[in-house]
């Protein structure tokens, strides 16, 4: 997206609705703030204009009209003022339209650059140009603020620069009335309920969607999966000191020298200090004598009595580690969104760090659903064995999700709405079944009561189209996945990283892609998901066919890959590894 900052109108007094905190309203699962932050979240920096709000990222500059409630062109000034003046393009769009997307910003900005106007706005559905919905040149929304006597009270037309480019764009439709709310909420649910996903889309729903966790301090050690909440520094210079980076003979200048008899040891007594012409046996990670000049390799050495020489022809090296040559106290050892791994506590308690603030790890329910699944004990008629619940414990861990327990969830009239309510001391919740439209999948229609915000309606993928990703007003995000085993498996590998990486605020981990030999043999219409193994000569070969009512399908395959519509051999395709 072009490099532009953002100004978002979040003040006014909503007067047509009794004076409500309106951008705070709740439609579709997010207030209307919320909506205009998502769709300027690639903006470089944001202001957001009105009355002080705590629970905004601190990432969010904030400002206020002066005096409070004096307008948009007011507003718009104190937000520029508390931009930097560095890039060229204001986003200027007011926090009452619940339908804004990052699409509608980038139609903008995109207008802007290829064109030669001052400003650029948006017609709504009924022709009109919509003054707070627009991308300003810095320059000339400078000059218009600077042309006016006083800010106070003032018409937007009265900044409106006269060369103007205006386009019209779907879905910036306000709302001043408690009518036209409702009538938002409603479409957005029809809509919502109907949308297939792509699994990149899907991913960046659940990004922009999800709330992050808090941060806590912790031991790293007991937090594998988490992510760092702020950076790491070194507490301790690495090395502390000067020490041998091999075995040998530590030694002050140049040789041959007399070999003493006292030895230098790994976390022993450090050597007296050298004399010039001296040496003294030394071990790797020894804490070096003072006035050694360099280390001589064992292999590099040769003694006789007490007299050490060097081998002819051999290099002359160093081979000692000075004191801070890797990490110097204050040295950042990781930034903040890194993953706690075992690579992570190690460097960080090479430096004497061994507890951060952290978010994380993401703590999981697992939830079984229907009367025919049967975990343990003899089957009655009608029932199926469980095959996927014992497994998803070991696939959430290689997700970096700990688990904290698995319930069976019966098909009784109020049993979604207890699991909706029961979840102190968990952050997501996986329900496996009931996403479907059946007279016994009622998980959407909890879900509706809850008044939970759907990030993932369904999906445009084969198998696993059923699912659904929400979050709740109470924190605990929803990942609903298909009974069917291999679906709903299939479904919990492509979509539970980001889940993670968006509740964790860490990055994404790295797409794995390489060539699919067999791509023209599976692919459709839709994009499937199937399982796959290493290929001989580099790449995957895809399984075309596949039984989705159990796992044995996945028996000595290596993963998972993805394949897009039309896909020919050959393509690179997304892999998605099976956590062993």
């Amino acid at each position: 997206m072009t490099a532009a900052d953002a100004i978002v109108l979040a003040g006014g007094r909503a007067s047509r609705m009794g004076g409500v905190d309106k951008p705070a309203i709740v439609i579709g699962g997010r207030s209307m703030l919320d909506a205009a932050l998502a769709s300027v979240r690639d903006c470089t920096r944001v202001v957001v204009v009105g009355p002080h709000r705590s629970e905004l990222d601190s990432r969010f500059l904030q400002a206020r009209e002066v005096p409070p409630g004096s307008g948009p062109v007011a507003a718009i000034g104190s937000g520029l003022s508390a931009l930097d003046a560095t890039n060229p393009w204001i986003v200027v769009l007011a926090a009452d339209m619940p339908f804004l997307t990052e699409a509608t910003v980038v139609e903008l900005l995109r207008e802007a650059t290829e064109s030669t106007a001052d400003a650029v706005f948006a017609i709504d559905a009924d022709g009109r140009p919509q003054y707070l919905v627009g991308v300003w040149r810095r320059g000339a929304l400078e000059a218009a603020l600077a042309g006016l006597d006083s800010l106070v009270n003032q018409p937007m037309k009265a900044i409106v620069p006269a060369h103007t480019a205006l386009i019209e764009l779907p879905d910036i439709a306000d709302c001043d009335t408690e009518e036209e709310v409702r009538l938002a909420r409603e479409t957005l649910a029809t809509t919502r309920a109907s949308a297939r996903l792509d699994l990149t889309e899907a991913r960046e729903h659940i990004a922009s969607g999800t709330t992050s966790l808090a941060p806590h301090d912790a031991e790293l050690a007991d937090v594998t999966g988490a992510a760092l909440a702020a950076p790491i520094t070194a507490a301790g210079a690495l090395p502390r000191f000067d020490v041998s980076a091999m075995d040998g003979y530590a030694v002050c200048g140049e040789g041959p020298w007399k070999l003493r008899r006292d030895i230098g040891f790994a976390g022993g007594a450090r050597p007296v200090g050298l004399l010039p012409g001296e040496a003294v046996r030394i071990a790797t990670g020894a804490h070096v004598p003072d006035g050694t000049t360099s280390v001589l390799r064992d292999e590099f050495a040769t003694i006789t009595g007490d007299e050490l020489n060097r081998l002819p022809d051999t290099p002359i090296r160093g081979d000692v580690r000075k004191s801070g040559e890797d990490r110097m106290i204050g040295d950042l050892v990781a930034p903040a969104g890194t993953r706690v791994t075992a690579a992570l506590r190690s460097a960080a308690a090479s430096v004497e760090v061994t507890t951060a603030s952290v978010r994380g790890p993401v703590r999981a329910r697992i939830i079984m659903t229907g009367d025919e699944i049967r975990s343990t004990g003899p089957l009655q008629t009608g029932q199926t064995r469980d095959s996927i619940g014992p497994v998803l414990p070991d696939l959430l861990a290689g997700c970096g999700v700990r688990v904290v327990d698995r319930v069976h969830l019966r098909d009784t009239a109020n049993s979604f709405d207890d699991m909706l309510t029961d979840t102190e001391g968990v952050d997501l919740l996986v329900v496996v079944g009931a996403t479907g439209g059946g007279a016994a999948d009622q998980l959407r229609t909890a879900l509706a009561r809850a008044e939970a915000r759907i990030l993932v309606p369904r999906l445009a993928l084969r198998p696993g189209g059923s699912t659904v990703v929400a979050e709740l007003p109470t924190g605990p995000t929803i990942l609903g996945l298909p009974g069917n085993p291999f679906a709903a498996i299939a479904v919990l590998l492509a979509l539970t990283p980001a889940i993670v990486s968006a509740r964790t605020a860490s990055p994404l981990p790295r797409t794995i892609l390489a060539p699919l030999h067999n791509a023209a043999d599976i692919t459709a219409p839709v994009t499937r998901i199937t399982p796959a193994q290493h290929a001989p000569q580099g790449g995957y070969l895809g399984d075309p066919t596949i039984r989705t009512a159990h796992l044995a399908g996945l028996i000595n395959r290596d993963g998972l890959v993805i394949v897009p519509p039309n896909a020919t051999n050959g393509d690179l395709v997304e892999f998605l590894p099976i956590p062993s």
